[in-house]
């Protein structure tokens, strides 16, 4: 099944107050993890959603289609290790495993015996490693149902942009510290649709989040997780094609490294493919068209 959804602009999605980089931190709070300080929000009425964020972003990422869901979910989100507010050890084995344990024990700490969530990106991986958890019996928790926005979800279709294979490289660490905002902004920009690209202001906050607390000098060992998506590779795909749990995949179509391609990927492989495509946007559908996210997550939930 496939549906096809228009850009509808930011008319329906200014009537929702949208907080700033500040308020979403003042907001937050911190809990412990393996000795380091983890930055979380949670808000809202109903059952629980987890939003897992992508790469090399925060949890800042849901800020336009948090007022939209916090009336109908009980929001959880945090910044992952290594990631925005979050605690960034300079020599730290950061891995897609590590970050789901993260994740589990927050939600088993909180005493949930289920949860949906929705995951963009690096945090398709994370949730499609608690995925397989959940089908072999050692999540303590139930995963309800799950939705994916533009992640690598068949490394055999993804295509990174030249920065992410030089973060990889031997000269990963030089190009990690040496990184400037001109260069950030020049290869993040081309994540984005051509209709609601991100202004100067949002510019300012990516990169603000990304260089907080000497985030700068990680990148090249958080975008390992690219290996790690080929050595899982059956095991996350297998996730997929065994779930038990409504499944849909929300996908910009306009995204350079996991768009289009993907989405055909994910019809292709995965029985009974729930796909949804938005025109004209790219690798940030939650923060390029949020309106329209949050309709056809909306929609999702109520089997409509």
């Amino acid at each position: 099944m496939e549906q096809v959804i228009p850009r509808v602009g930011r008319v329906a999605e200014a009537q929702h107050e949208l907080p700033t980089l500040d308020g979403w931190q003042q907001r937050g709070k911190w809990f412990s993890y393996e000795g380091h300080a983890i930055f979380s929000r949670m808000a809202g009425e109903g059952e629980p959603l987890v939003l897992i964020h992508g790469f090399p972003t925060a949890s800042w990422d849901w800020s336009r289609l948090w007022p939209m869901l916090a009336p109908r979910h009980n929001l959880l989100a945090l910044d992952m290790l290594g990631f925005g507010f979050s605690d960034k050890p300079s020599d730290y084995p950061y891995s897609i495993e590590d970050q789901a344990d993260l994740i589990q024990g927050w939600v088993a700490g909180l005493g949930l015996s289920s949860v949906h969530f929705l995951a963009h990106d690096y945090g398709c991986s994370v949730a499609q490693e608690l995925m397989a958890r959940d089908q072999e019996g050692t999540l303590p928790f139930r995963l309800a149902s799950g939705c994916f926005l533009n992640g690598a979800l068949f490394p055999e279709v993804h295509n990174p942009l030249l920065i992410q294979k030089l973060l990889r490289s031997p000269l990963g660490g030089l190009i990690s510290r040496g990184l400037t905002r001109g260069s950030f902004e020049r290869n993040f920009r081309r994540l984005f649709g051509s209709q609601n690209p991100p202004d100067h202001q949002d510019m300012d906050d990516f990169w603000y989040l990304l260089t907080y607390n000497n985030g700068r000098g990680i990148l090249h060992r958080l975008i390992q997780f690219m290996e790690e998506r080929r050595c899982h590779r059956n095991r996350w795909v297998g996730a997929l094609q065994n779930a038990h749990q409504p499944l849909r995949l929300m996908s910009g179509t306009a995204d350079p490294v996991s768009g289009a391609a993907m989405a055909r990927r994910y019809r292709e492989l995965v029985p009974g493919a729930d796909v949804v495509s938005f025109r004209n946007v790219g690798h940030y559908p939650h923060f390029e068209s949020p309106w329209d996210v949050f309709s056809a997550y909306r929609d999702f939930r109520q089997g409509g």
